[in-house]
Protein backbone atom coordinates (compact mmCIF):
# COMPACT_ATOMS: atom_id res chain seq x y z
CA UNK A 1 0.00 0.00 0.00
CA UNK A 2 1.27 3.68 -1.20
CA UNK A 3 2.30 5.49 2.46
CA UNK A 4 0.97 8.58 3.26
CA UNK A 5 1.31 11.44 5.86
CA UNK A 6 -1.85 12.97 5.60
CA UNK A 7 -0.83 16.34 4.46
CA UNK A 8 -2.39 18.34 1.55
CA UNK A 9 -5.45 15.55 1.20
CA UNK A 10 -8.04 18.16 2.88
CA UNK A 11 -8.36 21.06 0.14
CA UNK A 12 -7.33 19.49 -2.68
CA UNK A 13 -10.00 18.79 -5.25
CA UNK A 14 -11.18 15.38 -5.64
CA UNK A 15 -9.89 15.24 -9.46
CA UNK A 16 -6.37 15.72 -8.29
CA UNK A 17 -6.93 13.18 -5.29
CA UNK A 18 -8.14 10.50 -7.45
CA UNK A 19 -5.01 11.14 -10.26
CA UNK A 20 -2.78 10.68 -6.86
CA UNK A 21 -4.57 7.12 -6.11
CA UNK A 22 -4.48 6.15 -9.87
CA UNK A 23 -0.32 6.82 -10.29
CA UNK A 24 0.58 5.88 -6.72
CA UNK A 25 1.74 1.97 -6.32
CA UNK A 26 2.58 -0.30 -3.76
CA UNK A 27 5.21 1.44 -1.71
CA UNK A 28 5.26 4.84 -2.86
CA UNK A 29 5.42 7.91 -0.23
CA UNK A 30 2.50 9.77 -0.58
CA UNK A 31 2.71 13.78 0.08
CA UNK A 32 6.15 13.04 0.93
CA UNK A 33 8.45 16.10 2.30
CA UNK A 34 11.50 16.54 -0.21
CA UNK A 35 13.50 19.70 0.28
CA UNK A 36 11.15 21.17 2.23
CA UNK A 37 8.40 21.08 -0.68
CA UNK A 38 5.97 18.25 -0.56
CA UNK A 39 5.55 15.92 -3.68
CA UNK A 40 2.17 13.63 -4.58
CA UNK A 41 4.27 10.95 -4.91
CA UNK A 42 7.62 9.63 -4.15
CA UNK A 43 8.74 6.53 -5.86
CA UNK A 44 12.58 6.29 -4.62
CA UNK A 45 14.00 8.97 -6.24
CA UNK A 46 11.39 9.49 -8.85
CA UNK A 47 9.12 12.27 -7.99
CA UNK A 48 5.63 12.32 -9.50
CA UNK A 49 3.70 15.31 -9.27
CA UNK A 50 0.32 15.74 -10.62
CA UNK A 51 -0.58 19.45 -11.83
CA UNK A 52 -4.08 19.90 -12.81
CA UNK A 53 -3.40 23.80 -14.05
CA UNK A 54 -1.76 26.40 -13.68
CA UNK A 55 2.54 25.86 -14.48
CA UNK A 56 3.51 29.14 -13.08
CA UNK A 57 2.46 28.09 -9.62
CA UNK A 58 5.35 25.17 -9.55
CA UNK A 59 7.89 27.06 -11.59
CA UNK A 60 10.10 27.64 -8.48
CA UNK A 61 9.56 23.92 -7.16
CA UNK A 62 10.23 22.25 -10.25
CA UNK A 63 13.44 24.24 -10.89
CA UNK A 64 14.81 23.59 -7.33
CA UNK A 65 13.79 19.45 -7.31
CA UNK A 66 14.71 19.04 -10.96
CA UNK A 67 18.71 20.00 -9.70
CA UNK A 68 18.96 16.90 -8.16
CA UNK A 69 16.18 14.52 -8.69
CA UNK A 70 13.80 12.66 -11.49
CA UNK A 71 10.28 14.61 -11.83
CA UNK A 72 7.56 12.94 -13.69
CA UNK A 73 5.07 15.70 -14.17
CA UNK A 74 1.32 14.62 -14.78
CA UNK A 75 -1.73 17.18 -16.40
CA UNK A 76 -4.91 15.93 -16.57
CA UNK A 77 -7.03 17.23 -19.60
CA UNK A 78 -10.42 16.60 -19.81
CA UNK A 79 -11.47 14.68 -23.43
CA UNK A 80 -14.72 14.45 -22.61
CA UNK A 81 -16.06 16.91 -19.34
CA UNK A 82 -19.72 16.53 -17.78
CA UNK A 83 -21.43 19.94 -15.90
CA UNK A 84 -23.66 19.21 -13.09
CA UNK A 85 -25.28 21.91 -11.35
CA UNK A 86 -26.26 21.47 -8.04
CA UNK A 87 -28.34 24.23 -5.35
CA UNK A 88 -27.08 25.58 -2.38
CA UNK A 89 -28.27 21.96 -0.39
CA UNK A 90 -25.75 20.32 -2.33
CA UNK A 91 -29.26 18.75 -4.76
CA UNK A 92 -28.60 18.12 -8.55
CA UNK A 93 -30.64 20.19 -10.73
CA UNK A 94 -28.93 19.57 -14.04
CA UNK A 95 -26.29 17.97 -15.84
CA UNK A 96 -25.13 18.02 -19.69
CA UNK A 97 -21.50 17.17 -21.36
CA UNK A 98 -19.47 20.17 -22.33
CA UNK A 99 -19.07 20.95 -26.08
CA UNK A 100 -15.75 21.75 -25.18
CA UNK A 101 -13.43 18.56 -26.06
CA UNK A 102 -9.85 18.59 -24.82
CA UNK A 103 -6.88 17.70 -26.78
CA UNK A 104 -3.21 16.74 -26.25
CA UNK A 105 -2.45 20.19 -27.79
CA UNK A 106 -3.88 21.75 -24.92
CA UNK A 107 -0.76 20.89 -23.09
CA UNK A 108 0.61 23.98 -24.93
CA UNK A 109 -1.33 26.64 -22.49
CA UNK A 110 0.63 25.48 -19.79
CA UNK A 111 4.07 24.29 -21.33
CA UNK A 112 4.34 28.45 -22.48
CA UNK A 113 5.17 28.97 -18.43
CA UNK A 114 7.54 26.74 -18.18
CA UNK A 115 9.54 26.25 -21.21
CA UNK A 116 12.96 26.83 -20.04
CA UNK A 117 12.21 23.98 -17.75
CA UNK A 118 11.36 21.47 -20.63
CA UNK A 119 15.05 20.77 -21.89
CA UNK A 120 15.90 19.41 -18.26
CA UNK A 121 17.37 15.80 -18.70
CA UNK A 122 15.48 15.09 -15.38
CA UNK A 123 11.75 16.46 -16.24
CA UNK A 124 9.28 14.03 -17.76
CA UNK A 125 5.24 15.36 -19.05
CA UNK A 126 2.81 12.76 -19.08
CA UNK A 127 -0.50 13.96 -20.63
CA UNK A 128 -4.04 12.25 -18.85
CA UNK A 129 -6.35 12.16 -21.18
CA UNK A 130 -9.45 11.35 -18.98
CA UNK A 131 -13.60 12.01 -18.67
CA UNK A 132 -14.25 14.55 -15.93
CA UNK A 133 -17.50 15.53 -14.07
CA UNK A 134 -16.82 19.43 -12.86
CA UNK A 135 -19.40 20.77 -9.81
CA UNK A 136 -21.39 24.16 -10.27
CA UNK A 137 -23.09 25.04 -7.11
CA UNK A 138 -25.67 28.02 -7.13
CA UNK A 139 -24.25 30.28 -4.59
CA UNK A 140 -23.52 33.76 -6.72
CA UNK A 141 -20.20 34.09 -6.27
CA UNK A 142 -18.47 32.32 -9.22
CA UNK A 143 -17.25 33.71 -12.35
CA UNK A 144 -19.94 35.73 -14.62
CA UNK A 145 -18.47 33.58 -17.34
CA UNK A 146 -20.72 30.97 -15.13
CA UNK A 147 -23.02 33.33 -14.43
CA UNK A 148 -22.02 33.63 -10.87
CA UNK A 149 -22.12 29.94 -10.63
CA UNK A 150 -18.81 28.48 -8.61
CA UNK A 151 -16.45 25.53 -8.98
CA UNK A 152 -17.29 23.68 -6.02
CA UNK A 153 -15.54 20.44 -7.25
CA UNK A 154 -13.95 17.91 -10.44
CA UNK A 155 -14.24 14.92 -9.89
CA UNK A 156 -12.61 11.62 -12.69
CA UNK A 157 -14.92 9.63 -14.05
CA UNK A 158 -12.52 7.78 -16.63
CA UNK A 159 -8.90 7.61 -17.08
CA UNK A 160 -8.99 7.53 -21.07
CA UNK A 161 -4.70 7.06 -21.79
CA UNK A 162 -2.07 9.06 -21.69
CA UNK A 163 0.72 10.19 -23.85
CA UNK A 164 4.21 10.69 -22.54
CA UNK A 165 6.40 13.02 -23.34
CA UNK A 166 10.46 12.57 -22.29
CA UNK A 167 12.78 14.02 -24.01
CA UNK A 168 12.53 16.45 -27.32
CA UNK A 169 12.08 14.53 -29.61
CA UNK A 170 8.49 13.58 -28.30
CA UNK A 171 7.42 17.30 -28.73
CA UNK A 172 8.91 17.55 -31.98
CA UNK A 173 6.71 14.17 -33.04
CA UNK A 174 3.21 16.17 -32.32
CA UNK A 175 4.58 18.93 -35.41
CA UNK A 176 2.82 16.44 -38.17
CA UNK A 177 4.59 14.90 -40.92
CA UNK A 178 2.52 16.44 -43.27
CA UNK A 179 3.30 20.12 -42.71
CA UNK A 180 5.41 21.58 -45.34
CA UNK A 181 8.31 23.47 -43.88
CA UNK A 182 9.04 25.79 -42.92
CA UNK A 183 5.71 26.99 -41.86
CA UNK A 184 3.80 29.32 -39.90
CA UNK A 185 1.27 29.39 -37.16
CA UNK A 186 -1.58 29.15 -39.59
CA UNK A 187 -0.33 26.22 -40.93
CA UNK A 188 0.39 24.48 -38.09
CA UNK A 189 -3.27 25.11 -37.18
CA UNK A 190 -4.82 23.60 -40.49
CA UNK A 191 -2.34 20.76 -40.22
CA UNK A 192 -3.38 19.94 -36.10
CA UNK A 193 -6.70 21.51 -36.99
CA UNK A 194 -6.95 23.31 -33.98
CA UNK A 195 -7.16 26.83 -33.75
CA UNK A 196 -4.59 29.65 -34.31
CA UNK A 197 -4.02 30.73 -30.73
CA UNK A 198 -3.40 26.93 -29.46
CA UNK A 199 -0.99 26.84 -32.57
CA UNK A 200 0.51 29.80 -31.62
CA UNK A 201 1.07 28.49 -28.02
CA UNK A 202 2.69 25.07 -29.17
CA UNK A 203 4.63 27.78 -31.88
CA UNK A 204 5.67 29.85 -28.95
CA UNK A 205 6.59 27.06 -26.76
CA UNK A 206 8.54 24.63 -28.91
CA UNK A 207 10.70 27.86 -30.03
CA UNK A 208 11.37 28.38 -26.91
CA UNK A 209 12.32 25.19 -25.88
CA UNK A 210 14.76 25.37 -28.83
CA UNK A 211 13.30 22.83 -31.21
CA UNK A 212 12.00 25.56 -33.71
CA UNK A 213 13.26 29.14 -35.00
CA UNK A 214 12.38 31.83 -36.81
CA UNK A 215 13.88 31.23 -40.40
CA UNK A 216 11.89 34.63 -41.74
CA UNK A 217 8.91 36.64 -41.95
CA UNK A 218 5.75 36.31 -44.57
CA UNK A 219 4.02 39.29 -44.35
CA UNK A 220 3.72 39.83 -40.94
CA UNK A 221 3.97 36.29 -39.49
CA UNK A 222 6.41 34.69 -38.51
CA UNK A 223 7.87 31.52 -40.46
CA UNK A 224 9.31 28.63 -38.34
CA UNK A 225 11.74 26.20 -39.13
CA UNK A 226 12.52 22.74 -36.90
CA UNK A 227 16.35 23.23 -35.50
CA UNK A 228 19.48 21.63 -37.55
CA UNK A 229 20.31 19.51 -34.87
CA UNK A 230 17.05 17.71 -35.39
CA UNK A 231 16.23 17.62 -39.15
Amino acid sequence: MPQSNGIGTLSEKSLHASLKTHYARAGDEIEALVDGFHIDVKRGNLLIEIQTRNFSAIKKKLGKLLENYQVHLVHPIAQLKWITRVDRKGRQVARRKSPKRGKTEDIFSELIRIPHLIGSPNLSVEIALIEMEEIWIDDGLGSWRRGKWSIQDRKLVRFVSSKKLNDQTDYLDLIPSKLDRPFTVKDLANAKKINQKQAQKMAYSLRKMGLINIVHKQGNANVFEIDSRFS
